[in-house]
Protein backbone atom coordinates (compact mmCIF):
# COMPACT_ATOMS: atom_id res chain seq x y z
CA UNK A 1 0.00 0.00 0.00
CA UNK A 2 1.43 3.56 -0.63
CA UNK A 3 2.51 5.67 1.91
CA UNK A 4 -0.33 8.26 2.55
CA UNK A 5 -1.36 11.49 4.83
CA UNK A 6 -4.78 11.67 5.80
CA UNK A 7 -4.51 15.69 6.54
CA UNK A 8 -7.49 16.36 9.13
CA UNK A 9 -10.16 19.80 8.72
CA UNK A 10 -10.99 21.74 10.24
CA UNK A 11 -7.06 22.42 11.92
CA UNK A 12 -5.32 25.68 13.10
CA UNK A 13 -6.56 28.82 14.07
CA UNK A 14 -10.22 29.45 15.48
CA UNK A 15 -11.73 32.66 14.97
CA UNK A 16 -10.72 33.62 18.84
CA UNK A 17 -7.18 33.02 18.55
CA UNK A 18 -7.09 34.34 14.78
CA UNK A 19 -8.92 37.72 16.46
CA UNK A 20 -6.65 37.59 19.45
CA UNK A 21 -3.29 37.41 17.33
CA UNK A 22 -4.73 40.20 14.96
CA UNK A 23 -5.41 42.17 17.41
CA UNK A 24 -1.75 42.71 18.86
CA UNK A 25 -0.28 42.82 15.13
CA UNK A 26 -2.62 45.79 14.57
CA UNK A 27 -1.98 47.14 17.87
CA UNK A 28 1.67 46.82 16.98
CA UNK A 29 0.39 48.96 13.51
CA UNK A 30 -1.38 51.74 15.37
CA UNK A 31 0.67 52.52 18.84
CA UNK A 32 3.89 51.23 17.58
CA UNK A 33 5.83 48.89 19.61
CA UNK A 34 6.13 48.28 22.29
CA UNK A 35 3.00 46.93 22.74
CA UNK A 36 2.73 44.69 26.24
CA UNK A 37 0.53 41.46 26.76
CA UNK A 38 -0.37 39.95 29.73
CA UNK A 39 0.74 36.03 29.69
CA UNK A 40 0.97 34.57 26.08
CA UNK A 41 -1.61 35.75 23.47
CA UNK A 42 -2.41 32.37 22.85
CA UNK A 43 -0.51 29.00 24.03
CA UNK A 44 1.54 28.71 20.40
CA UNK A 45 5.66 29.08 20.75
CA UNK A 46 6.04 30.19 17.00
CA UNK A 47 2.80 32.57 17.20
CA UNK A 48 4.78 33.87 20.59
CA UNK A 49 8.31 34.37 18.83
CA UNK A 50 7.12 36.13 15.83
CA UNK A 51 5.21 38.68 18.42
CA UNK A 52 8.33 39.28 19.97
CA UNK A 53 10.08 39.78 17.11
CA UNK A 54 7.50 42.77 15.78
CA UNK A 55 7.61 44.26 19.23
CA UNK A 56 5.35 42.98 22.02
CA UNK A 57 6.89 42.27 25.14
CA UNK A 58 4.83 39.60 26.88
CA UNK A 59 4.48 39.70 31.06
CA UNK A 60 2.93 37.63 33.44
CA UNK A 61 1.26 40.15 35.25
CA UNK A 62 0.00 43.93 35.24
CA UNK A 63 2.25 45.12 37.60
CA UNK A 64 5.46 44.56 34.70
CA UNK A 65 3.55 47.22 32.69
CA UNK A 66 5.12 50.75 33.00
CA UNK A 67 2.32 52.96 33.90
CA UNK A 68 -0.50 54.42 31.26
CA UNK A 69 1.06 51.81 28.77
CA UNK A 70 -1.23 49.50 26.88
CA UNK A 71 -1.75 46.05 27.88
CA UNK A 72 -3.38 43.12 26.06
CA UNK A 73 -5.39 40.42 27.48
CA UNK A 74 -4.98 37.22 26.38
CA UNK A 75 -7.32 34.75 24.54
CA UNK A 76 -7.80 32.95 27.92
CA UNK A 77 -9.66 35.63 29.41
CA UNK A 78 -8.75 37.39 33.16
CA UNK A 79 -10.56 37.94 36.00
CA UNK A 80 -12.22 41.15 37.90
CA UNK A 81 -9.04 41.17 40.14
CA UNK A 82 -6.77 41.78 36.54
CA UNK A 83 -9.13 44.53 35.56
CA UNK A 84 -8.80 46.24 38.73
CA UNK A 85 -5.19 46.15 38.89
CA UNK A 86 -4.71 47.42 35.23
CA UNK A 87 -6.98 50.37 36.57
CA UNK A 88 -4.82 51.09 39.82
CA UNK A 89 -1.79 51.73 36.93
CA UNK A 90 -3.98 53.58 34.74
CA UNK A 91 -3.24 51.32 32.38
CA UNK A 92 -4.71 51.10 28.53
CA UNK A 93 -6.22 47.69 28.13
CA UNK A 94 -7.62 45.70 25.16
CA UNK A 95 -9.37 42.66 26.00
CA UNK A 96 -8.35 39.84 23.28
CA UNK A 97 -10.47 37.41 25.31
CA UNK A 98 -11.84 34.78 22.86
CA UNK A 99 -16.03 35.35 23.23
CA UNK A 100 -16.50 31.95 24.06
CA UNK A 101 -14.69 32.42 27.07
CA UNK A 102 -16.51 35.34 27.48
CA UNK A 103 -19.75 33.43 27.47
CA UNK A 104 -18.61 31.45 30.35
CA UNK A 105 -17.73 33.99 32.62
CA UNK A 106 -21.18 35.48 32.03
CA UNK A 107 -22.46 31.85 32.71
CA UNK A 108 -20.29 31.96 36.32
CA UNK A 109 -21.71 35.41 37.47
CA UNK A 110 -25.23 34.30 37.04
CA UNK A 111 -25.42 31.40 38.49
CA UNK A 112 -23.12 32.75 41.37
CA UNK A 113 -26.16 35.67 41.93
CA UNK A 114 -28.19 32.41 42.05
CA UNK A 115 -25.88 31.53 44.47
CA UNK A 116 -25.11 28.50 43.56
CA UNK A 117 -21.79 26.13 44.07
CA UNK A 118 -20.51 26.09 40.65
CA UNK A 119 -18.00 23.13 39.86
CA UNK A 120 -15.81 24.12 37.23
CA UNK A 121 -14.27 20.93 35.02
CA UNK A 122 -10.67 22.26 34.27
CA UNK A 123 -6.87 21.53 34.20
CA UNK A 124 -5.80 23.31 37.90
CA UNK A 125 -3.42 26.26 36.98
CA UNK A 126 -4.68 27.01 33.40
CA UNK A 127 -4.75 30.84 32.80
CA UNK A 128 -8.71 30.03 31.48
CA UNK A 129 -9.47 28.46 34.41
CA UNK A 130 -8.35 31.00 36.54
CA UNK A 131 -9.61 33.88 34.74
CA UNK A 132 -13.48 32.18 35.34
CA UNK A 133 -12.99 30.94 38.75
CA UNK A 134 -11.87 34.73 39.54
CA UNK A 135 -15.60 35.88 38.60
CA UNK A 136 -17.01 34.39 41.47
CA UNK A 137 -13.54 32.38 43.65
CA UNK A 138 -16.45 32.01 46.65
CA UNK A 139 -18.75 29.96 45.01
CA UNK A 140 -16.58 27.87 42.27
CA UNK A 141 -14.97 24.74 42.74
CA UNK A 142 -12.55 23.21 40.58
CA UNK A 143 -12.70 19.75 39.86
CA UNK A 144 -10.04 18.30 37.72
CA UNK A 145 -10.75 14.85 36.50
CA UNK A 146 -12.46 12.27 38.21
CA UNK A 147 -10.37 12.19 41.89
CA UNK A 148 -11.90 14.12 44.66
CA UNK A 149 -15.68 13.67 43.27
CA UNK A 150 -16.51 11.93 46.09
CA UNK A 151 -15.29 14.50 48.27
CA UNK A 152 -16.57 17.75 47.21
CA UNK A 153 -18.41 19.28 49.84
CA UNK A 154 -21.28 22.02 48.87
CA UNK A 155 -23.69 24.40 50.96
CA UNK A 156 -26.75 22.73 49.74
CA UNK A 157 -26.68 19.75 46.86
CA UNK A 158 -29.77 21.12 45.69
CA UNK A 159 -28.17 24.11 44.37
CA UNK A 160 -24.86 22.77 42.56
CA UNK A 161 -24.22 24.01 38.49
CA UNK A 162 -21.37 22.80 36.40
CA UNK A 163 -19.26 24.56 33.72
CA UNK A 164 -16.14 23.77 32.05
CA UNK A 165 -12.94 25.33 30.47
CA UNK A 166 -13.67 25.45 26.66
CA UNK A 167 -10.87 23.44 25.62
CA UNK A 168 -11.36 20.29 27.52
CA UNK A 169 -11.39 16.61 25.64
CA UNK A 170 -15.29 16.26 24.96
CA UNK A 171 -15.86 12.50 26.03
CA UNK A 172 -13.38 13.17 29.02
CA UNK A 173 -15.95 16.42 29.74
CA UNK A 174 -19.14 14.13 29.46
CA UNK A 175 -17.79 11.11 31.95
CA UNK A 176 -16.91 14.02 34.21
CA UNK A 177 -20.51 15.25 34.39
CA UNK A 178 -21.99 11.73 34.57
CA UNK A 179 -20.06 10.89 37.76
CA UNK A 180 -21.08 14.64 38.86
CA UNK A 181 -24.57 13.54 38.17
CA UNK A 182 -23.99 10.26 40.18
CA UNK A 183 -22.88 12.47 43.39
CA UNK A 184 -25.17 15.53 43.09
CA UNK A 185 -28.57 14.20 41.55
CA UNK A 186 -30.21 17.83 41.21
CA UNK A 187 -27.19 18.90 39.19
CA UNK A 188 -27.43 22.15 37.08
CA UNK A 189 -26.23 22.15 33.15
CA UNK A 190 -24.65 25.32 32.10
CA UNK A 191 -27.67 27.09 29.49
CA UNK A 192 -25.15 25.73 26.25
CA UNK A 193 -22.29 23.71 25.97
CA UNK A 194 -18.88 25.37 27.07
CA UNK A 195 -16.77 22.85 25.07
CA UNK A 196 -15.62 25.58 22.15
CA UNK A 197 -17.11 24.74 18.29
CA UNK A 198 -13.30 24.68 17.09
CA UNK A 199 -12.28 22.35 19.82
CA UNK A 200 -14.81 20.09 19.22
CA UNK A 201 -14.44 20.08 15.54
CA UNK A 202 -10.67 18.96 15.24
CA UNK A 203 -11.45 16.53 17.76
CA UNK A 204 -14.28 15.02 15.78
CA UNK A 205 -11.59 15.45 12.67
CA UNK A 206 -9.06 13.43 14.39
CA UNK A 207 -11.66 10.65 15.70
CA UNK A 208 -12.29 9.77 11.62
CA UNK A 209 -8.74 9.48 11.03
CA UNK A 210 -7.17 7.54 14.19
CA UNK A 211 -8.66 4.05 13.22
CA UNK A 212 -6.82 4.59 10.01
CA UNK A 213 -3.68 5.96 11.16
CA UNK A 214 -0.42 4.19 12.37
CA UNK A 215 0.84 7.63 13.85
CA UNK A 216 -0.69 10.60 14.09
CA UNK A 217 1.43 13.92 14.00
CA UNK A 218 -0.37 16.95 15.94
CA UNK A 219 1.48 20.18 15.04
CA UNK A 220 0.88 22.51 18.25
CA UNK A 221 2.53 23.43 21.60
CA UNK A 222 3.04 21.55 24.68
CA UNK A 223 0.82 24.38 27.10
CA UNK A 224 -1.78 24.23 24.49
CA UNK A 225 -5.05 22.73 26.21
CA UNK A 226 -6.46 21.76 23.48
CA UNK A 227 -3.76 20.76 20.61
CA UNK A 228 -2.45 17.68 23.86
CA UNK A 229 -6.26 16.35 23.88
CA UNK A 230 -5.86 15.33 20.31
CA UNK A 231 -2.80 13.59 20.72
CA UNK A 232 -4.99 11.71 23.50
CA UNK A 233 -7.63 11.21 21.13
CA UNK A 234 -6.09 9.93 18.27
CA UNK A 235 -4.60 7.45 20.26
CA UNK A 236 -7.87 6.42 22.27
CA UNK A 237 -9.85 6.37 19.07
CA UNK A 238 -7.08 3.80 17.41
CA UNK A 239 -3.69 5.70 16.34
CA UNK A 240 -1.25 3.51 16.97
CA UNK A 241 1.42 5.87 18.10
CA UNK A 242 0.51 9.80 18.15
CA UNK A 243 3.27 13.35 19.18
CA UNK A 244 2.46 16.20 19.62
CA UNK A 245 5.25 18.95 17.96
CA UNK A 246 5.47 22.53 17.89
CA UNK A 247 7.87 22.33 14.56
CA UNK A 248 8.84 19.83 11.71
CA UNK A 249 12.26 19.49 12.73
CA UNK A 250 11.07 18.06 16.03
CA UNK A 251 9.26 15.02 14.29
CA UNK A 252 11.82 11.84 14.54
CA UNK A 253 13.04 9.77 11.85
CA UNK A 254 12.19 6.31 13.42
CA UNK A 255 8.62 7.42 14.36
CA UNK A 256 7.95 6.48 10.23
CA UNK A 257 9.34 3.02 10.45
CA UNK A 258 6.71 0.51 9.29
CA UNK A 259 4.47 3.42 9.24
CA UNK A 260 2.19 3.28 6.07
CA UNK A 261 -0.49 5.87 6.94
CA UNK A 262 -0.10 9.26 8.91
CA UNK A 263 -2.36 11.24 10.32
CA UNK A 264 -1.64 15.16 10.37
CA UNK A 265 -3.47 17.57 12.53
CA UNK A 266 -3.22 21.28 14.66
CA UNK A 267 -4.02 23.17 17.50
CA UNK A 268 -6.64 25.73 17.27
CA UNK A 269 -3.36 28.09 18.15
CA UNK A 270 -1.35 27.14 15.51
CA UNK A 271 -0.81 29.06 12.07
CA UNK A 272 -0.83 27.11 9.09
CA UNK A 273 2.54 27.54 7.79
CA UNK A 274 3.96 24.85 10.60
CA UNK A 275 1.54 22.44 9.16
CA UNK A 276 2.88 23.15 5.60
CA UNK A 277 6.39 22.62 6.64
CA UNK A 278 5.27 19.13 8.20
CA UNK A 279 4.00 18.21 5.22
CA UNK A 280 6.74 19.15 3.21
CA UNK A 281 8.71 16.88 5.59
CA UNK A 282 6.71 14.20 5.02
CA UNK A 283 6.42 14.23 1.36
CA UNK A 284 10.74 14.38 1.16
CA UNK A 285 9.92 11.16 3.18
CA UNK A 286 7.96 9.27 0.28
CA UNK A 287 4.45 10.32 1.92
CA UNK A 288 3.33 12.74 -0.70
CA UNK A 289 0.00 11.43 -1.45
CA UNK A 290 -1.81 13.81 1.07
CA UNK A 291 -5.95 13.37 1.45
CA UNK A 292 -7.82 15.57 3.10
CA UNK A 293 -10.34 14.34 5.81
CA UNK A 294 -13.16 16.96 6.34
CA UNK A 295 -15.54 16.92 9.49
CA UNK A 296 -17.51 19.89 8.76
CA UNK A 297 -16.65 23.43 7.65
CA UNK A 298 -16.27 26.34 9.49
CA UNK A 299 -16.83 30.55 8.77
CA UNK A 300 -17.13 31.86 12.96
CA UNK A 301 -15.45 35.50 12.55
CA UNK A 302 -15.41 37.28 15.79
CA UNK A 303 -14.86 41.26 15.64
CA UNK A 304 -12.24 43.00 16.91
CA UNK A 305 -12.31 44.12 20.83
CA UNK A 306 -14.43 47.13 21.15
CA UNK A 307 -11.10 49.41 22.19
CA UNK A 308 -9.11 48.44 19.55
CA UNK A 309 -12.22 48.83 16.62
CA UNK A 310 -12.65 52.38 18.38
CA UNK A 311 -8.71 53.94 17.64
CA UNK A 312 -8.53 51.66 14.07
CA UNK A 313 -11.80 54.25 13.39
CA UNK A 314 -10.24 57.18 14.73
CA UNK A 315 -7.27 56.74 12.86
CA UNK A 316 -8.55 56.01 9.83
CA UNK A 317 -7.70 52.27 9.48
Amino acid sequence: MAKRVLLAAPRGYCAGVDRAVVTVEKALDLYGAPVYVRKEIVHNKHVVETLEARGAIFVSENDEVPEGQTVIFSAHGVSPAVHASAAVRNLKTIDATCPLVTKVHHEVKRFAAEDLTILLIGHEGHEEVEGTAGEAPENVILVDGLDGIDSIQVKDENKVAWLSQTTLSVDETLTTVAALKKRFPNLMDPPSDDICYATQNRQVAIKQIAPQADLVLVVGSKNSSNSVRLVEVALEYGSKAAYLIDYAREAKEEWLEGVETVGVTSGASVPEILVKDLLQWLSNRGFSNVETITAMEETLLFAMPPELRKDLKAAGK
